[in-house]
């Protein structure tokens, strides 16, 4: 060969990326990194789903346990008699009336709190209307009970006009009815509330002389 002839000579390939570009500033790949992200977003996915679904299950389980049949609970404790000394026996007109103080008890049995709105009740005595009364509206706190006193207006020429008067007063008894009718909410934690219709008819016996509940007998039906 020559001397003078060159030697012709093939390009090289351009050269690869050097290794430690791919390298971030923590010394680790960034593929690796991109991948531990992706990770991360699909484990928050995951509880956050998860946290749903348990919600979702709490509420249902609020739902057809709480919102039952555990309804509010009426009861009358004890009634007092206000007026007797300022009535006239010998001249007993038609709008004279008596008032009667009732101790009222109203139990909460849900675990959620029990707010109503006004609630009225008629007195019977021998199936006739002798008074009524309005209670205020209240709230009772879950699991306990709320006691109100309850003032009812009774006519009573009403009551003196029923035939079976006098053997009752004898007997020291006289055989009532009431009938309430409340309606109002249950919350749960301010996020759950349902409507609450209940209507309690109450039969009950009365001491004639220490004005006390000898005998009571209640029946509730409630609307959700």
């Amino acid at each position: 060969m020559p001397r003078n002839q060159q030697v012709e000579v093939e390009p090289l390939s351009p050269a690869a990326a050097p290794y430690w570009n791919n390298i971030d500033d923590d010394g680790l790949p960034v593929e690796f990194k991109r991948h531990r992200r992706h990770q991360k977003y699909v484990l928050c996915c995951g509880c956050v789903t998860a946290l749903i679904l348990i919600l979702v299950v709490v509420v249902c389980v609020l739902i057809f346990t709480v919102f039952g049949a555990r309804c509010p609970k009426l009861r009358v404790n004890s009634l007092q008699i206000d007026g007797l000394d300022r009535v006239n026996w010998t001249d007993i007109r038609p709008n004279t009336n008596l008032s009667i103080i009732a101790d009222v008890s109203v139990k909460n049995p849900n675990i959620a709190s029990f707010k109503y709105n006004n609630a009225s009740t008629i007195l019977y005595y021998d199936g006739n209307i002798v008074g009524g009364a309005k209670t205020p509206g209240a709230t009772a706190k879950a699991g306990r009970t709320l006691r109100l006193n309850v003032t009812m207006d009774i006519l009573l020429a009403k009551v003196l006009n029923v035939s079976r008067l006098q053997a009752d007063y004898l007997a020291g008894i006289l055989p009532m009815s009431s009938y309430t009718r409340i309606s109002g909410r249950v919350k749960i934690f301010n996020l759950i509330k349902r409507g609450v219709f209940v209507r309690t008819n109450c039969s009950m016996i009365v001491n004639v002389t220490s004005y006390t509940i000898k005998h009571q007998d209640c029946k509730r039906k409630v609307t959700l």
